[in-house]
C-alpha cells in the first residue's frame, strides 16, 4: 500500500510517501527532518488524534461544556468515543482537567473537561 502524509509537526509541511503493508514500512521519502519521518512513520502504522467536542451540563448558564482527550485517540475509534461523549449529562460544577470518562472505549484515554462550569 502507498500512502501520501502531509505533515503536521512543523511549518514545512513536508508531502511524506510511504509505502508498506500493515506496520512493515517499506520506503519513506520526502521528509526533510526526523521528526517529519517519524510522524509519517505513525501516521501510517497507527493514526491517532486529539478528540474535542462538547457535552451536555445543567446547574449553569450555557447548556454545553467543552470536552477534550488527554492525550491522542485511535482515528479508528473517534466515533465510537464520540459516542460515549454524548451519553454525558453532566451536573455543575465541573473544573478545567476533570476526567469526565475514564479509559475511554477502552483505549487508555481519558476524556476531561477544558472548561470550568460553576
Amino acid at each position: 500500500m502507498k500512502k501520501e502524509i502531509i505533515c503536521t509537526v512543523c511549518p514545512t509541511g513536508c508531502t511524506i510517501t510511504v509505502e508498506g503493508e500493515g506496520s512493515n514500512i517499506s520506503s519513506i521519502e520526502g521528509f526533510t527532518c526526523p521528526r517529519g519521518k517519524q510522524y509519517a512513520e505513525n501516521e501510517f502504522i497507527a493514526p491517532v488524534r486529539i478528540l474535542t467536542s462538547t457535552a451536555k451540563i445543567s446547574g449553569t448558564k450555557c447548556p454545553l461544556i467543552a470536552v477534550r482527550s488527554k492525550t491522542p485517540v485511535p482515528k479508528d475509534k473517534l466515533f465510537d468515543c464520540m459516542e460515549e461523549i454524548r451519553k454525558l449529562n453532566l451536573t455543575a460544577p465541573v473544573k478545567t482537567g476533570d476526567v469526565l470518562i475514564a479509559n475511554v472505549c477502552g483505549t487508555g484515554v481519558d476524556i476531561v473537561a477544558s472548561g470550568n462550569a460553576d
